[in-house]
């Protein structure tokens, strides 16, 4: 069965979002996706790379007036917040789709995530949880469902639920926590409630993340890992990357982000075959001196979290 995806990032999240596909391909048989390409840079580079199993979208074809109107009334990334609904509504409409899996562009494949898109059966909507780990818990202001693998189906109840969070994103949509909703995501925890036909993801090993990882053990072979949320995930400009401001176990380094860092380098050397003067990766450059730098990497040293590493350290075997 055909599964059809979708994402959007723009110039600064393209190596990773190429990192997202090519792990998709690599473990998926029949799939399509849909990228939504957020500024011209990378709207000209991925037509460069004219990429199979793989549709360019630009932001003159999908925005409609009712998103024109908004977009300067919202920072850049509140404004890909509020278009997600409506870019996974473009697909199942513009290309008369069954149903449409939103993906984000940090998320990277380590097995076919058929097996989620299949455990939805007859329901019409699949979302999934944050499980957060307790001392990393961000329910109250973050929802309790991460907008990062969402699969919407083209029938009566999945389009209802779809046209419903369209309008509200459109309404409201920002980067704070206000009157029980923040961004895109809190509108999710209700869902259940809300509105028929939703599912919640059973299969641990979708939804793996730097918030929840501590809850599992990737070595064990019952775990079945199909993807891994690299949020936080970040590269710095002096040949550094910094993984998460979160505990990490020796495994997960080995086992997830090592991989994922060395597939972003080999990325990195092939677009600069292409365009080697512009910035895919959406390098961090060094902040100045301030007084509390040194305190916040202490505090990060004494949790256990200062997951700041070469990226040679990290790609060596």
């Amino acid at each position: 069965m055909m599964l059809n995806y979708c994402t959007l990032f723009d110039s600064n999240y393209l190596a990773r979002g190429l990192a997202m596909y090519e792990s998709l391909k690599k473990h998926s048989e029949i799939f399509h996706l849909y990228i939504f390409a957020f500024d011209e840079r990378s709207l000209n580079l991925l037509r460069k790379l004219n990429y199979e199993n793989l549709t360019v979208i630009s932001l003159q074809e999908f925005e409609d007036n009712e998103l024109l109107k908004l977009k300067d009334t919202r920072s850049p990334g509140e404004y890909c917040w509020t278009c997600t609904p409506s870019t996974i509504k473009y697909c199942i409409e513009q290309f008369n789709l069954d149903s449409c899996t939103y993906l984000d562009a940090d998320l990277y494949f380590f097995e076919n995530p058929s097996v989620l898109v299949d455990e939805m059966k007859e329901k019409s909507v699949l979302i999934t949880e944050h499980r957060y780990t307790p001392k990393y818990d961000q329910t109250a202001t973050s929802g309790i469902y991460c907008v990062q693998f969402m699969t919407f189906k083209n029938d009566k109840r999945g389009m209802k639920v779809l046209n419903w969070w369209r309008e509200a994103c459109n309404e409201w949509c920002y980067a704070r926590y206000e009157d029980g909703k923040f961004g895109d995501q809190m509108y999710l925890d209700d869902w259940t409630t809300r509105f028929e036909g939703i599912h919640v993801l059973e299969h641990l090993g979708g939804g793996v993340a730097p918030w929840n990882v501590q809850q599992y053990d990737l070595l064990d072979k019952k775990f079945q890992l199909i993807f891994y949320h690299f949020h936080g995930y970040k590269i710095l400009e002096n040949d550094k990357v910094d993984l998460a401001n979160y505990k990490l176990k020796k495994n997960d380094l080995e086992l997830a982000y090592k991989p994922y860092t060395v597939h972003l380098d080999q990325i990195t050397k092939r677009i600069a075959k292409i365009d080697r003067f512009n910035d895919y990766n959406g390098i961090l450059k060094k902040k100045p001196f301030h007084w509390k730098n040194p305190l916040i990497s202490l505090q990060r040293y004494i949790r256990g979290t200062h997951n700041i590493f070469s990226k040679k350290k990290m790609m060596r075997k």
